[in-house]
């Protein structure tokens, strides 16, 4: 087939369409031109643009550095911070009953709290409010309060929606405004007891913009200014401020050219990582640019490719269209013959003799496959069969338990008499009739049951949440693959903590992929332990030996079942979680 589609273009050549040597000649011609103009034009412009991508270059690397520093300080806050909800008189001050709370307790809590801080600099206050409104400041007499606020949910609600974790806002969330409305970095999280887990509070820790002064000051930054995300001013050079917008608040940076005192500027911004911070930098468009004598030598490179291609025009025709015709000519006579034959014709060159050498193992490498697809064909068919009679097993399986559950459920044993009905719901998902593939549904369906049965040996440590799109349900995916992963979450992560966790399934159907998350609450990995178990280097897999073993295995059926190496992410966060998200491609969404 394929030496007929080739014979059919050269054939077409002979019956009065335009032949190939004579294409390449022309094609040849039109690139010498269009190379020529393009190169008048795009010299008038090239400096321009290298400036402009010079500076943009620039700006990037400077904001990404920049971001990660803030970063980075941010986090050592967050460390900070997660110390100071510890402080035994903190603590103390916490449980305490109302009655017994008393200026004491309070200047107690307040001079732990101070203990800490006095090991780092830029924390201008530590506010600590419980949950019946009993409040204690560090640096009370510099800010003032808004007591309406303070007593309404709304300032507080994503702080109690990170359930203990860090929550980064601006301004002490609107609660209390330093002295001189000076901006402030808010690092909020709810306080849990570690023994009740019952919330017992909310701790906001305030950092002054001061950090962030010093900080450019060092790296000598005077073109930077950093802004929050509602618009407030934070550091660096406030006469950028004015230039803030809201398309600047994207993690990927932005470019805008914007006048300046009449003066024409690069204004770059970008925002600060998973934080409401945003960094614009203003850069010249300066004068630099393409040197002449660049110039120079691409005038010489275009006076030689006009050369080289004229030259290539003439060779093509002499030394590979003539014989290509040659040859098609000898495969056209093979073809009329009717069978797979191999051809034999004298080639000027060994190129050209090469590919007659390789149409002649084409055709016996053909003649080997339609043996072997023909042999293939019985071996499918047999094993075919053999599937179908191993299909009648699991029914002994399920009349056994079914028997047992019966005999439970006389003898009054309800609980044992559940537990078989939820096993036996289990293997029957999980068997599945012997297929590999699966609707997500009853994938979701396996899981609740395996849970359900963890929960007969776990209690009540073990809590399961399900977001599940509808029109995820039926979507097809490779069967047995959430499982694995909330076993690994419950031995791995809940177990491991001690304490109550939760389990989170989430399906949606995004840009027609489905997207699964398995979320747990659980002690989290590190980075060498999600690398090893995202490894595909040989030498980094896990052996079957290794606790993660089976998680490595379940994700290497997804990127096989996915084609796809990235198919799979895990993002974690020691003492706080893991999550888990597969991303299987829309065209395996099938109707059922």
């Amino acid at each position: 087939m394929i030496g007929e589609n080739i014979l059919k273009k050269i054939n077409n050549g002979k019956n009065g369409l335009t032949s190939l040597s004579s294409q390449v000649q022309r094609m040849i011609l039109g690139i010498m031109l269009l190379v020529t103009v393009a190169f008048m034009f795009s010299g008038y412009f090239i400096i321009a643009r290298e400036r402009l991508e010079y500076n943009k270059s620039e700006s990037e690397n400077v904001l990404k550095a920049l971001s990660s520093n803030i970063g980075s300080d941010i986090e050592r806050f967050k460390e900070l911070s997660r110390l100071i909800k510890a402080e035994d008189k903190l603590v103390d001050f916490l449980r305490a009953d109302v009655n017994s709370v008393d200026i004491s307790m309070i200047n107690d809590a307040r001079y732990g709290i101070m203990d800490i801080l006095n090991v780092t600099e830029g924390v201008d206050t530590v506010i600590v409010i419980r949950e019946d409104m009993v409040m204690l400041s560090t640096n009370r007499f510099t800010y003032k309060y808004d007591y309406d606020l303070m007593n309404s949910y709304e300032w507080r609600s994503d702080i109690y929606e990170g359930k203990g974790k860090a929550v980064v806002s601006l301004n002490t969330n609107g609660i209390a405004k330093k002295t001189g409305n000076k901006p402030m970095v808010t690092i909020g999280r709810a306080i849990y007891d570690i023994e009740s887990q019952d919330r017992t509070g909310i701790m906001l820790m305030n950092i002054s913009s001061y950090i962030f002064d010093v900080m450019l000051a060092q790296l000598h930054y005077n073109d930077i200014c950093i802004m929050g995300e509602d618009g407030t001013f934070i550091a660096g050079n406030r006469k950028y401020a004015e230039f803030f917008s809201s398309s600047f608040i994207r993690e990927k940076t932005v470019h805008r050219s914007v006048r300046d005192n009449g003066k024409r500027i690069l204004m770059s911004g970008c925002k600060v990582k998973d934080l409401p911070l945003v960094i614009l930098k203003a850069s010249d468009y300066g004068t630099g640019g393409t040197p002449v004598r660049v110039i120079i030598v691409l005038v010489i490179l275009l006076i030689i490719i006009l050369y080289v291609a004229a030259f290539i025009g003439t060779f093509i025709r002499q030394n590979i269209t003539d014989p290509v015709y040659e040859l098609s000519a000898s495969m056209d006579r093979n073809k009329q013959s009717g069978t797979l034959q191999k051809i034999e014709k004298d080639m000027p060159n060994s190129e050209l003799k090469m590919l007659e050498s390789d149409y002649n193992d084409l055709i016996d490498h053909v003649n080997e496959l339609i043996e072997t697809l023909v042999e293939k064909e019985k071996i499918l068919q047999r094993a075919e069969l053999r599937v179908l009679q191993e299909q009648i097993k699991p029914h002994f399986l399920y009349n056994s338990i079914e028997t047992i559950s019966f005999m439970a459920l006389d003898a009054g044993a309800d609980k044992v008499h559940d537990a078989l009905e939820t096993l036996g719901s289990f293997y029957r998902n999980f068997l599945s009739k012997g297929g590999r593939e699966i609707p997500f549904s009853r994938e979701v369906r396996i899981v609740k049951d395996y849970l359900s049965l963890q929960k007969l040996r776990y209690g009540d440590i073990i809590e399961d949440e399900y977001d599940i799109d509808e029109k995820a349900e039926d979507f097809i995916v490779p069967k047995l693959i959430l499982q694995p992963l909330v076993e690994n979450s419950i031995y791995h992560g809940i177990r491991l903590k001690g304490e109550a966790g939760i389990i989170k399934i989430t399906g949606k159907i995004i840009d027609g992929s489905l997207h699964i998350q398995v979320r747990d609450t659980g002690v989290g990995m590190s980075r060498e332990q999600i690398d090893k178990v995202l490894s595909q280097d040989k030498d980094d897999r896990p052996s079957q030996a290794d606790s993660s073993f089976g998680l490595w295995g379940t994700i290497e059926r997804i990127r096989i079942y996915c084609n796809n190496k990235d198919a799979v992410k895990i993002s974690s966060e020691i003492g706080e979680f893991t999550e888990i998200e597969i991303v299987i491609p829309g065209h395996d969404l099938k109707e059922l």
